[in-house]
């Protein structure tokens, strides 16, 4: 009987190979399971095309692009804003501008890049009128894209640029020096607070506490 079913496998496996060639994939329950339950595609530039008509809030009638975020799909690092900017809008491309320039150098020194093992993107994925902060209602109908997001990427780190993010993502009402310098939870993800690159520039002071926490990142990713 043993012998029977040993030939039926080895008989199906050649049929498999003669259509797929030498490899077999298979894919994680719990990230079909997830998939299913959301409804939502499971490869990232999918995904993309189906939420970028969104008007799940009035950010959708106001917006000029849909900023869904921009990256390596493997990213170890997974850097998250609050919401697009004015020249995020015009680009629909988060971190752009003087403060992405800024990004892209610190990146660079903990030799990573925007498209080298790091994906960027933000809560929102459209512009707040005048750059105010995200209202709960627009968090609520956006939250479920990024943990989507982070769902098909797994990154190893989850770094929250500027206070918004960070309370909005850990749900509290902190000030970013309270959340800053320890590592939180999200959804069993690590997670790290630092400061966002436009305060950086508004304050250069601060760019050596932000040194160090990208320091303590690089660590972080390279040893987990």
């Amino acid at each position: 009987m043993n012998k029977i079913l040993d030939d039926q496998l080895i008989n199906y496996l050649c049929q498999i190979k003669d259509v797929y060639g030498d490899e077999v994939y298979f894919e994680n329950k719990n990230t079909q399971k997830n998939n299913l339950e959301s409804g939502f595609s499971s490869s990232i530039s999918s995904f993309e095309d189906q939420i970028n008509k969104c008007h799940k809030c009035d950010l959708g009638n106001s917006r000029t692009n849909f900023v869904f975020g921009v990256g390596d799909e493997n990213a170890s690092l997974m850097l998250v804003g609050e919401a697009p900017g004015e020249k995020e809008d015009l680009e629909g491309e988060p971190f752009v501008g003087r403060a992405g320039k800024l990004l892209d150098k610190i990146l660079n020194a903990i030799n990573r890049s925007r498209n080298k093992d790091v994906f960027i993107c933000n809560v929102l994925k459209c512009r707040p009128p005048n750059n105010r902060d995200p209202l709960p209602i627009e968090v609520k109908e956006c939250e479920p894209y990024l943990k989507h997001q982070i769902n098909l990427i797994k990154p190893k780190l989850i770094v929250a640029l500027g206070r918004i993010a960070g309370k909005t993502l850990l749900g509290v009402d902190k000030s970013l020096k309270s959340m800053r310098g320890e590592i939180h939870n999200y959804h069993n993800i690590p997670l790290i607070v630092t400061y966002h690159p436009a305060a950086l520039l508004r304050n250069p002071n601060w760019k050596p506490l932000a040194w160090e926490d990208f320091k303590w990142i690089r660590s972080i990713i390279e040893t987990s």
